[in-house]
């Protein structure tokens, strides 16, 4: 069975416990009976339920629910069985093979639905109903609908102003309370923090249950991305993995995934992680270049990728510990490089959220470095949906956004209403 530890403390707790933070205030690692699963042919076991039909097989997340938690009753869109796509120009421009991992292909358009099933599983099964997360918008969008379909109460406290409509119509439509508050991400995760603080485990039906990645189920759920990346690579793993960084969680979750993975013999070899950040919201970047020696948010964080746009990472001890198990690296982008890398994506057929593009920026960061080899094989996440934020999308095609290279942009052409303008405008005259 495994436990939840505190590696603050040292504390331990069952799952009986209805525990998501320590009493010393850290963040639970739920830990594997690893020995235990050792005796299992775990490859044969996943492998076996793919292209099932049925509830828990049929779910990209609980399909590997050996390497999860036991749980009653599942609460379950079908999330995951999320498509990894070649990328054949990208991959001919930088001399590497890339493939993009879609998590924007999820029910709610983002990755965040697999911890989502996972932690609303967890607090639902010891009888919570009222379930709150702070966000960005993703999130929000996520929690609001498992709420829906499983009839329980969802609370989402957003930054006001500072949210991309597709996430918030979402929230909205899905029937949560949103509640709006002043100030940024940090300030909306600070009250989240405090209300997780009062969380009663005696009594849960009357507590308020946190669904952010300070929830170690959400961990749970969302390292499956990487499982399902092994396993659609028929468990050879890549040379690197690289994914946008915002609040940590799926750092923190990717790094404890390959770790598994390779502990329990899956792979043979561990993938680098590289987590981007974006240059108006680097706390973790700027933690890594100073060495580890000292964590610093960022006050008023900006970025135009506002799935990242946080000061203050609630996981980053966590994330940490994922770096220096993988041998992995951080990475800033600028605005330009993330737009750029996100028209590059769109151009491709794939198509992304601006913070989603991190991931290329990221690539090219590495190639153009030496770090990243030719011929390497690189995993890029996208981690949400073109549509989650069209805004931007339609903003830079427009010409409305001050970029430096607008070769990418791809302006509407106004014409006249006869043939004769659009054989002109299409270069058939």
């Amino acid at each position: 069975m495994p436990k939840l530890i505190c590696p603050a403390c040292d504390q331990r707790f069952n799952l009986t416990d209805n525990r998501v933070v320590c009493d010393c205030g850290g963040l639970l690692n739920l830990v594997q009976p690893l020995e235990k699963l050792k005796k299992q042919n775990l490859k044969e076991i996943f492998d076996s339920r793919l292209g099932a039909r049925e509830l828990p097989d049929a779910s990209g997340v609980w399909r590997y629910r050996e390497l999860l938690f036991p749980v009653e009753k599942i609460m379950s869109r079908g999330e995951g069985n999320t498509r990894l796509y070649p990328a054949p120009q990208i991959s001919v421009e930088l001399d590497v093979e890339v493939l993009f991992k879609h998590e924007g292909e999820n029910p709610s358009g983002s990755f965040k639905d697999r911890g989502m099933t996972a932690a609303i599983s967890a607090g639902a099964n010891i009888g919570c109903r009222n379930f709150v997360c702070a966000s960005t918008g993703n999130t929000s969008a996520s929690l609001a609908s498992y709420c829906a379909a499983n009839d329980l109460n969802g609370i989402v406290i957003i930054p006001e102003g500072k949210i991309a409509f597709g996430k918030l119509s979402q929230a909205l439509a899905f029937g949560a309370k949103v509640l709006q508050v002043e100030g940024d991400f940090d300030a909306a995760m600070q009250l989240v923090n405090e209300l997780g603080r009062r969380f009663n485990p005696e009594n849960p039906s009357e507590s308020v249950y946190v669904l952010n990645s300070v929830n170690p189920f959400r961990i749970e759920g969302q390292k499956t991305i990487v499982l399902e990346i092994l396993q659609q690579l028929a468990w050879e793993a890549p040379d690197w993995i690289v994914l946008p960084a915002g609040n940590l969680g799926n750092t923190s979750a990717f790094g404890k995934a390959i770790s598994e993975a390779f502990d329990l013999g899956l792979i043979d070899k561990k993938p680098r992680l590289a987590a981007v950040q974006a240059t108006g919201a680097n706390p973790f970047f700027n933690y890594f270049k100073s060495g580890w020696e000292k964590f610093e948010s960022v006050e008023n964080p900006e970025t135009i990728a506002t799935a990242i746009k946080i000061g203050n990472p609630q996981s980053f001890l966590r994330a940490k510990r994922s770096i220096e198990t993988t041998n992995g690296i951080v990475l800033e982008a600028t605005e330009d490089e993330i737009l750029d890398a996100k028209a590059t994506i769109d151009a491709a057929g794939i198509g992304c959220e601006p913070a989603s593009a991190c991931s290329l920026a990221g690539i090219r960061q590495l190639v153009k470095s030496g770090e990243i080899k030719p011929g390497q094989k690189i995993v890029g996440v996208l981690t949400g949906h073109l549509l989650k934020d069209p805004d931007t999308t339609v903003n830079y095609h427009s010409g409305r956004l001050a970029v430096s290279n607008a070769a990418r942009v791809n302006r509407p052409q106004k014409i006249e209403a006869d043939l004769d303008a659009i054989f002109k405008a299409i270069g058939r005259e």
